[in-house]
């Protein structure tokens, strides 16, 4: 199901239903076609050494396009990254289709049937996680976003453009292009005034948390103030189905072949459909298994694109509990979310999968709604990084922001490598390496006293069966300068949280 990543509640469900929606994967593409993108993206893929251009950016073949289409299929999306197109069929035509010599296979993403669900969205209190990245290190730096744009991907902006947080994107016409893939053909503006549930605010909420300023009360609730941006609606709020991964993926296509290089997406899949058959299970959320996904890694890989991805707030779910696609590629930066004291991982917060080989979350921040509006509090982040060192390609900027970060390098499954610090950032963005904010200890037996410094009574621990996944998040006292530890069955590291520092116990 597709995830706004708002807490919210479910109302009044009313059963509605459709044709099944299909992928078609074709078999190859024509070699003498231009590349479908921009020069603006030829030149920065250029800049920050990544390929040109690939057999990814060669258009889906117009000939094999007329084919289906004489077979009566109506084309929804198309994907030159995939090599495929999304199709409303039904059983008979998909089977027909099958059946023709430059078709690879047909993939159904849905079974025609779904729940319309609407959840509404709160305005977020962003004056907490400012402080807690270090949005005055930005300030004092004169750093805010500029000449950076931010592509955002969500289910809708309503009331954007009225919005007080986001008077100052507007005056100052930042909006470059936006383009509606649930709707097609409808003016973009439309996105602005009309509303068919709670969750066409859902974009706006992020838009605000990204760049939102609120002059009148002094708030500010976004970094990247002065940054511009496209958006695309990609997700019909009234539905929950598969059927509308192929919308992101035509809409991380546009945004590539426009040449953006930060890309917001609060949205995920993973359970919950109407029909149980669409499910995703857990055990695919393995960086490689949905398309949503395998498109993520293709833009991170081949077109040097920073997505910024809600981790998800399955944490409580004990059917669930992990992370959503396309949080689970290993090429975008995923966000999980911290109570506001501790800087512990908050209850709701997915959990990065133990089977991966890679820390998911990768970093964390504080957000009292949902991961929705934690992802783009980084985004911004990222946003100011990239104006500060233009130079920076995404694996970089990925690789930095892990670095400034609280836990640096003791990262794990339940936020990462932490909160990251606005001031550690910019020297990072400035020189290769940072000051040693960690310490590594052995403790022998079931029992180790650390010295620490701090001027906490309590900090968050994160006891942990091997260097990443967690068994337990707990607390302890510190008395006297010191935390008294008693190792678990189980237990072969302990992440000692300390804000200003982190010291890792490695028991023997």
């Amino acid at each position: 199901m597709k995830r706004f990543f708002l807490l919210a509640f479910l109302c009044i469900p009313a059963l509605l239903s459709a044709q099944p929606k299909y992928w078609i994967y074709l078999k190859d593409k024509n070699s003498s076609n231009a590349p479908a993108v921009s020069q603006t993206t030829l030149e920065n893929r250029q800049k920050f050494g990544n390929p040109s251009s690939d057999d990814t950016d060669l258009p889906v073949r117009e000939d094999y396009q007329k084919q289906l289409k004489e077979n009566s299929v109506n084309i929804v999306n198309r994907s030159k990254w995939l090599n495929a197109v999304s199709a409303v069929m039904n059983y008979d035509q998909a089977e027909k289709v099958r059946q023709l010599n430059f078709v690879k296979e047909v993939i159904p993403m849905t079974s025609g049937f779904f729940i319309a669900q609407t959840r509404p969205t709160e305005k977020a209190q962003m004056a907490q996680v400012m402080s807690q990245v270090q949005a005055n290190a930005f300030q004092k730096a004169g750093i805010n976003g500029k000449d950076v744009t931010i592509g955002v991907i969500d289910a809708g902006f309503y009331g954007a453009d009225s919005s007080l947080a986001l008077q100052h994107i507007f005056a100052n016409k930042r909006i470059l292009g936006i383009h509606d893939y649930v709707k097609p053909g409808r003016p973009g503006n439309m996105l602005f005034s009309t509303a068919e549930s709670f969750s066409d605010m859902h974009g706006t909420e992020v838009l605000s948390a990204i760049s939102g300023i609120d002059n009148q009360d002094q708030m500010q609730y976004g970094l990247a103030l002065n940054s511009k941006f496209y958006l695309a609606r990609t997700d019909y709020s009234l539905r929950e189905w598969r059927g509308e991964e192929d919308n992101w993926i035509a809409a991380m296509e546009w945004m590539d072949s426009l040449g953006v290089r930060l890309i917001n997406t609060s949205l995920g899949y993973a359970k919950g459909f109407s029909d149980p058959k669409e499910n995703y299970k857990p055990s695919q959320m393995d960086g490689k298994t949905s398309a949503i996904t395998r498109a993520a890694q293709i833009a991170s890989d081949r077109k040097g694109i920073m997505i910024v991805v809600s981790a998800g707030n399955e944490g409580e779910d004990k059917s669930w509990g992990i992370i959503s696609a396309p949080a689970d590629a290993q090429g975008v930066l995923s966000i999980g979310a911290t109570n506001a004291k501790l800087w512990n991982r908050i209850g709701y917060s997915s959990v990065g999968p133990e089977f991966l080989s890679y820390v998911k979350p990768n970093v964390s921040c504080f957000s009292l709604y949902g991961t929705s509006l934690s992802a783009p509090v980084i985004t911004g982040f990222a946003a100011c990084l990239m104006q500060a060192n233009p130079k920076l390609n995404n694996k970089e900027l990925i690789e930095l922001i892990e670095k400034s970060a609280h836990l640096y390098p003791y990262g794990n499954n339940f936020v990462g490598y932490g909160v990251p610090l606005a001031s550690r950032a910019l020297a990072l963005a400035k020189a290769p390496y940072l000051p040693n904010y960690s310490k590594l200890i052995t403790a022998k037996g079931r029992n180790c006293e650390v010295d620490v410094t701090t001027d906490e009574n309590l900090v968050a621990i994160y006891r942990k069966k091997n260097s990443k996944d967690v068994l337990s998040q707990q607390t302890a006292k510190v008395q006297n300068g010191k935390i008294s530890l008693r190792r678990q069955n189980g237990e072969h590291f302990t992440t000692i949280d300390l804000k200003d520092y982190a010291v890792e116990v490695q028991w023997n």
